[in-house]
């Protein structure tokens, strides 16, 4: 059997991939593929090991062909995926969750802290201007005491939460459906709306799937209810801000500044966004880990490895 690896991968998922017998095929280009690339490359995969990026829908299926059987996502997004298209071509998609936790986590408080602390202002004059000390240069936020707001309590917000708890703030949160467990154990408390998070935080935090209804979750309208002190983070879906709207209101000083690791229009920026100093920007690295890419990897490899050996995958997005 033929498994088709769009890109190049950091660990041992391509190995596994080849001690499981099969002719693997790996992209030379570290590059992201051009659709028409990228169809011609998958066709008569039996199996294809995948990035977010690529759309993953009829005219996708319609090139790999008939004997495709799985699209193991390197990611544990899955919102390339057209479900209705998998299902009716009968092709399992799967992606990494978990193992990437961590790494993702510890970005999202880097960013907190590199946002709150104005740190990438500072690091450039501290090249620029070395003796630039003053008492009123640069002041930040401190966090201990703050309120963290986790909108999206999964598992990376979950732990996102525990690290601002373990740094001394005060976590509320807002999902779908409550968690009186993780209340008692971190001592989070719920809240009922979006909105009621977003009004009382002084740092929001977004980990929440992108989905129709989750499609620009954070808007105008909803920025102005948060605190003009308040900082915005993002390591979800870039599509979940509406970016443009977000560039005014830190032009207009609605919110006190914003650090994302995604983008609406990946790998664009909104006009203007770049150019301000209160918004941090890192390329979509949240799980860029050596430990959390190895392990993406590998997981993906062990999906394909499943399914193509005639077994059910390990983390399966659509039942066969």
């Amino acid at each position: 059997m033929r498994v088709i690896v769009t890109r190049k991968i950091p660990g041992n998922g391509i190995k596994l991939l080849e001690d499981a017998g099969f002719e693997v095929i790996v992209s030379s280009h570290d590059r992201a593929l051009e659709r028409t690339e990228l169809l011609n490359f998958i066709k008569g995969a039996d199996g294809v090991l995948g990035q977010l990026y690529e759309k993953v829908d009829e005219q996708y299926l319609e090139a790999a062909g008939p004997q495709l059987k799985i699209v193991a996502n390197f990611a544990v997004g899955t919102d390339n995926f057209d479900l209705p298209a998998l299902s009716s071509h009968n092709v399992i998609g799967t992606n990494t969750p978990d193992v990437l936790t961590e790494a993702v986590a510890e970005h999202t408080f880097s960013l907190i802290m590199t946002i709150t602390r104005r740190i990438v202002e500072a690091d450039k004059l501290a090249r620029t201007q070395p003796s630039s000390f003053g008492p009123e240069v640069l002041l930040g936020m401190e966090l201990k005491g703050k309120t963290l707001g986790v909108l999206g309590l999964g598992r990376i917000g979950s732990r996102v939460a525990e690290i601002g708890k373990a740094m001394g703030m005060d976590v509320v949160y807002y999902d779908i459906k409550q968690n009186p467990e993780f209340e008692q154990k971190v001592g989070a408390q719920f809240k009922a709306t979006p909105d009621e998070l977003l009004s009382t935080s002084d740092v929001v935090s977004v980990h929440v799937p992108l989905l129709d209804s989750t499609k620009h979750l954070i808007n105008s309208e909803r920025l102005k209810l948060m605190k003009p002190t308040a900082y915005l983070v993002n390591t979800s879906r870039g599509p979940v801000v509406a970016e443009a709207e977000l560039v005014e209101a830190l032009k207009n000083k609605v919110i006190a500044g914003a650090a994302l690791d995604v983008g609406e229009t990946e790998p664009k920026w909104a006009e203007g966004l770049v150019d301000l100093s209160n918004v941090v920007l890192t390329p979509h690295i949240a799980s860029a880990t050596l430990e959390a890419r190895c392990a993406m990897g590998e997981l993906a490899a062990k999906n394909i490895i499943e399914v193509l050996s005639g077994r059910s995958p390990l983390t399966s997005v659509q039942a066969k």
